[in-house]
């Protein structure tokens, strides 16, 4: 570590418990407390049940609904282009050239226009019958009619047998009547406006445009057929590296998404194996696109009808088995017996997976569509894929025997682990029996002493790093995306939470009173996240749970924050790495003075590769650490605890306060509380 840089940070967390029970209120309960909700009111007094909370990841599920609405047209046949335009003050337009919302009187309610029904009514739509549209991601009739209800300003333009009509809504409520604007010979389709309440949102969430930018584009891979065009005004991207306006169209389809997502690394079978077929009897349809690339831990992305479904569900059962079975009649073809004991797990771990299905009539977990549980999927998946994949194999057998011989070896360190499950560690107080995290890559060596826990953000990330690591001394922990903020969270939260138990079972060392630094596992606990604003976010929520649920051990400086690169700067054959921009401000005045450099921006610690991560950021002789300490007079830690209570607790009033108040203030070194 002598060459190894270390600065630290003065901040503060208590182990004290921020948690208390409310006092019980006694009240009457008659038939006068028994409320009825109507029309979109349901709604706005309970969005979590319709997208599944009010946080940034249900802000965007308001784009992502109108845009399912766009691409469902697209789907069946009736539109080919799509856009989608985000402006200041948190407006997002969303615009297609297909049939347009019918406009006319509705049978059941003469007095209202079709387009008014489906925005101020749940439950109303054109989906439910199949008539209207063979197969579509809208199912329940309520998508629109939320957006309506969350949204304190909503305007929907209809272009219908060459008119133009327009009506106005506010936070589920119709401001007029449809009104009809005149002809429009050259328009046809339907735009929906909107800006998200902030009654229901907060004033300080808005559409990233980021996330947008990636939304669009995903939705064009998934339907060949589509043009999505993106614009975003210029001041909401200064600083990034995302295009004011964009078209894509991907003739490919998830093949070149695939394509473009694994890149330039190696893969263990030199070619994607990707298809598409049709259901028999016109039950949809099936795309796939599959890469094995050496050094990662895989991603898989899941959609059905467009809509994607994070959580997997029938469809990828349906695949696991075709990829299974498939990989396991190759090896018998070719004598390998070993063939036989691969499980679906070996098949898929390391994988860049894309799987999009069409069907009619799909059943999902809820509202926010997360899983598909339609039984019938995967039995038509697995046939589809099948057949397919029995042929990617043995049309080529070089091809088949490397990705043979790539699933076998990891199947023969499952095995390996499922022998050593229970890993004896030297402690500072006793040698025990551990059972470890599954997602847990441990280090070869039972001292503590030298070792290291390396946090990292993703699987992708942590295949990086299980290439770049010394296997003696650290040890990878994947987490899953931005783990709970525990400042704000009650206790059975936390002790729920599935990537906090993960975190706690590695450490070995208890939480809060029964913390004790003598049991910790690691030396040196580095938190290593992407050099971007969600990388700093995680960190920062990394940093609170150490905070609040293990001080004892930050107080003794065993936590760190890892330095990755943003940049690699380039001037002939000479390369060197920059923190952040003001870093690489530097670098080109001071070593790359009055040459052309060329400038590559890392988008996360994924897309660099092993030797690359293991100059820059995990090599102890070339890398630089910030050590996080705690101040140990009580007053400064109340001091600093009344800070984190502000900014990471539950009233975001004091974090713009914070804001505004230190605007100016920037200090690398330390914050003081």
């Amino acid at each position: 570590m002598a060459s190894e840089a270390v600065r630290s940070y003065s901040y503060a967390m208590s182990d004290d418990d921020l948690f208390a029970s409310a006092p019980a209120e006694s009240s009457s309960y008659d038939a006068s407390s028994i409320e009825v909700l109507e029309g979109l009111e349901p709604v706005r007094r309970r969005p979590g049940m319709y997208i599944g909370g009010t946080d940034e990841r249900a802000l965007h599920h308001l784009a992502a609904e109108v845009l399912d609405n766009a691409m469902d047209e697209a789907v069946a046949g009736h539109a080919s282009r799509i856009e989608m335009t985000l402006e200041p003050g948190n407006r997002l337009t969303i615009t297609d050239n297909g049939r347009g919302i019918p406009i006319d009187p509705h049978p059941k309610f003469p007095d209202k226009s079709a387009l008014e029904v489906i925005l101020s009514t749940l439950h109303s739509g054109g989906k439910f019958t199949g008539k209207a549209y063979a197969t579509s991601g809208g199912l329940h009739g309520v998508g629109v009619s939320v957006v309506n209800a969350l949204s304190s300003d909503t305007v929907i333009e209809v272009a219908r047998d060459r008119q133009l009509y327009r009506q106005h809504f506010s936070r589920g409520v119709t401001l007029g009547p449809l009104e009809h604007l005149g002809g429009t010979p050259n328009r046809r389709g339907t735009m929906v406006r909107f800006t998200p309440d902030t009654e229901i949102f907060g004033k300080e969430l808005n559409f990233k445009p980021a996330r947008l930018y990636r939304l669009a584009r995903s939705k064009a891979y998934l339907f060949a057929g589509v043009e999505i065009r993106w614009k975003c005004d210029p001041a909401l991207i200064e600083g990034t590296d995302i295009p004011a306006e964009a078209v894509f169209q991907f003739p490919g389809g998830l093949a070149d998404h695939l394509k473009e997502q694994v890149g330039k690394r190696e893969c263990a079978s030199a070619d994607f194996f990707s298809g598409s077929q049709d259901f028999p009897d016109s039950q949809g349809k099936v795309e796939w696109a599959v890469a094995w690339p050496l050094w990662s831990d895989g991603s898989y992305s899941w959609y059905c009808n467009t809509i994607p479904t994070p959580d997997g569900g029938t469809h990828e059962t349906g695949l696991r088995a075709a990829l299974t079975k498939g990989i396991r009649a190759f090896g018998e073809l070719i004598g390998q017996k070993k063939a036989k004991d691969i499980t679906a797990d070996d098949v898929m771990t390391g994988s860049e997976l894309m799987l999009s299905v069409f069907i009619r009539d799909p059943q999902f977990q809820s509202q926010t569509k997360d899983r598909l549980t339609s039984p019938e999927a995967a039995g038509l998946v697995e046939r589809a894929v099948r057949d397919h994949f029995d042929h990617f194999l043995t049309a080529n057998m070089e091809r088949g025997k490397a990705l043979l011989g790539y699933v076998t070896e990891r199947m023969e360190e499952r095995l390996r682990r499922k022998q050593e499950r229970e890993v004896k560690r030297k402690t500072a107080t006793s040698a025990r029996k551990l059972r470890l995290p599954g997602k847990l890559t441990d280090c070869a060596s039972d001292d503590p002493e030298g070792s290291e826990l390396f946090i990292v953000e993703g699987d992708s990330a942590g295949g990086s790093a299980k290439q770049a690591r010394d296997r003696k001394t650290q040890a990878i922990l994947p987490i899953r995306g931005k783990i709970l903020n525990v400042a704000s969270a009650t206790s059975a939260k936390i002790l729920a939470n599935q990537e906090i138990a993960d975190l706690i079972q590695a450490l070995g060392c208890g939480t809060r009173k029964d913390c004790d630094p003598a049991n910790l596992r690691y030396e040196r606990i580095i938190i290593m996240t992407d050099a971007d604003v969600d990388g700093a976010h995680i960190a920062t929520l990394l940093m609170t749970f150490f905070f609040q649920e293990m001080a004892d051990i930050v107080r003794q400086g065993h936590v760190f924050l890892a330095q990755p690169p943003l940049y690699r700067l380039t001037a002939g054959t000479k390369s060197l790495y920059a923190r952040d921009d003001a870093h690489r401000a530097q670098i080109e005045a001071n070593q790359f003075k009055g040459k052309k450099v060329e400038v590559a921006r890392f988008k996360g610690l994924g897309e660099m590769n092993p030797a690359q991560l293991r100059e820059t950021t995990m090599d102890p002789k070339s890398r630089n650490l910030i050590r996080i300490t705690l101040p140990q007079e009580y007053e400064e830690r109340a001091g600093v605890k009344d800070l984190v209570n502000r900014l990471m607790g539950n009233n975001p009033a004091h974090r713009f306060a914070f804001i505004q108040e230190n605007a100016g203030r920037l200090d690398e070194e330390t914050i003081d509380a």
